[in-house]
Order: C-alpha cells, then structure tokens, then sequence
C-alpha cells in the first residue's frame, strides 16, 4: 500500500448500492489496484434498514481509463457508418419558437434517422435514431399526446415536484433513450434524451407538449417510406467486437442499475450506471475486461461472509 498516492487526487465517479442510515457501520474496506489506471474502494455499510455495498472507482486520467468520458461528443454523433452518407428524404417542423428537421439517411451500414432540433437562438441539438427505435419513438408519442390530452390545465404555481408528468425508455443495442413529458413555468414539454455507450454528456431535444403529434404524424410519413428495418445491427457508430454480451439491468427499491458493455481502441470494458428513479440522477464506474475476474472475486467474498452472518431474532 506504500506506493497508494492519496485518494483526493484522483476524479472520484461513485456507484452507491443502497444509502446507509444515521447507524452506518463500516464492517470491511478495501482497497484494491485492479489495473495500472484505475482504484476502486470497496465498502460494506450496515444499518437499520440493512447493508449495502459502495463501489468507487478513481481513475488517474480519464484520457488514460478504459472509458471515453471525455471525448467530444462530436465524434459519437460523427459518419455513423463511418463512410459517405446519403439523405434520402428530409421534413421540417415548425414548433413554436423552435424547427425540427427529420432527416432519413443511408449509408453501408443501413438507415437511421437524425432529428434537429434549432431554438430561436440558433442553438442545435440533434439524435440519431435507428428505424426501428424510431417506430418505438412513434409509438410513445402516440401515448404521451393521449396522456397530455387527458391533463388538467398547467398550474405554474404548483407544478409536480420533479417536473415530470409521464416517463418511458427506449433501448437499443447499447444505446438507451429517455422520454419524459415534464412541466415546468414555461408550459408542458416532451424532452428526449439519448445515451451514448462510451459516456460523456446527454445530446437531447425538447418538443413543446402541443406538437407532438405534429411531430409524431411527421415521422409517421418517413416510416412508412422507408420502413422500420435498420438494415444491419450496427447502424451507428461501428462496434470494433461484434459479440459484445447484451446489457442488463435490475431494480433495487427506487434505484435502477444498468450493466453495459462497451469497447473502445483500448479493448472491451464494463459500465455499471446506477440511476435514481425520482430524479433520474446517475452515476457510474467502468471497470476494463482485464479486471473482471478480480472485481468478481471480491464481491464473491463480501456475499459468502454475509450469507454466514448468523441471523438474529
């Protein structure tokens, strides 16, 4: 442990298995160098509502993980077959103070649709969409223009206390994309949010709540042109491994945790997102394939020496 330099010099990213209460027990920490990057601190907290277990993991430099925190996002959303794009057809939406272009494109890998969306500012947000996601995306804007229609008048005053009306989630491969209807002093909006696999920020639009369906019978018209069949897995970007696992996923009370696996030029890692169903809150550790076995190993140990626990009355 003597060549450990202090924690607080490395850039924490915490995943928190369950909040202890005021009566937290440390009952065992490690420390352990899984690779020559990477820390991760192993904690076992007890208490009246019972135990969990705290992974942190601290990296020396993001440039130097396993992940792609910090690339720009510009490279995720860049040729997303990696050679020459063709649009094949283009819709433009007028939405309050805001344009959407729908844009229905083609490359060797398949189809795929990207949705702008240009604020009166000039600011642009954009997805990406395979076919099929977006013949899921349809769908829910179906059931949030019904539910919208079902609410009461805005109440500025006292909107709900995280903004959101309604929520649902579309997955696809590694990608993941968030629909919530929300409120908020300006009025009611359906903002839609997608994950990238390698980290990173959020790219996002908001759709008022009134064009929605505008918005959906829009995208209606491309899917039936062009059909919902993305025309190869990996519509964007390539994947180096081609026989990555599936992602999981599992919900512990009022947190949800995600396990996806992800590659990189640096090789195949493991991302453990841990999200706050109230207030969509997330965290995550990336953990290289090298290490795997190890961070298994150690939390094998801590689930046999809990299950010899003796039980108390």
């Amino acid at each position: 442990m003597s060549n450990f330099q202090p924690l607080d010099k490395y850039l924490p990213c915490n995943a928190v298995m369950s909040s202890p209460s005021k009566l937290r027990l440390t009952v065992q920490n490690k420390l352990q160098r899984l690779n020559s990057k990477t820390f991760y601190d192993f904690d076992i907290h007890g208490s009246e509502g019972g135990s969990g277990l705290a992974l942190e993991g601290c990296t020396m430099s993001d440039r130097e993980s396993g992940d792609e925190q910090q690339q720009p996002q510009a490279q995720e959303a860049s040729d997303p077959g990696g050679s020459a794009e063709q649009e094949l057809a283009t819709r433009t939406l007028h939405i309050q103070s805001k344009r959407f272009y729908l844009d229905v494109k083609q490359n060797k890998r398949g189809r795929f649709i990207k949705v702008a969306e240009v604020g009166a500012g000039g600011k642009k947000s954009r997805l990406l969409l395979a076919m099929s996601s977006a013949a899921e995306f349809r769908d829910f804007l179906s059931d949030f223009s019904e539910h919208y229609a079902s609410l009461g008048p805005t109440n500025s005053e006292t909107p709900p206390e995280d903004g959101k009306l309604k929520s649902e989630m579309i997955v696809k491969d590694n990608r993941r994309y968030y629909l919530d209807l929300k409120e908020n002093q300006r009025g009611r909006f359906l903002r839609v949010s997608q994950t990238i696999p390698r980290g990173g920020p959020r790219s996002q639009i908001a759709i008022p709540a009134q064009g929605m369906i505008e918005f959906r019978d829009a995208l209606t018209e491309l899917l039936e042109e062009f059909g919902t069949d993305d025309q190869g897995k990996h519509f964007l970007p390539p994947e180096p491994q081609n026989e990555l696992p599936e992602s999981r996923s599992m919900r512990v009370e009022n947190k949800m945790f995600y396990f996806d696996v992800g590659s990189n030029r640096r090789g195949v890692y493991l991302r453990v997102s841990e999200v706050s169903v109230r207030n969509n809150f997330r965290t995550a550790i990336t953990i290289p394939e090298r290490s795997w076995g190890r961070f298994r190993d150690i939390i094998s140990e801590f689930v046999d020496k809990s299950s010899a626990k003796p039980e108390t009355e």
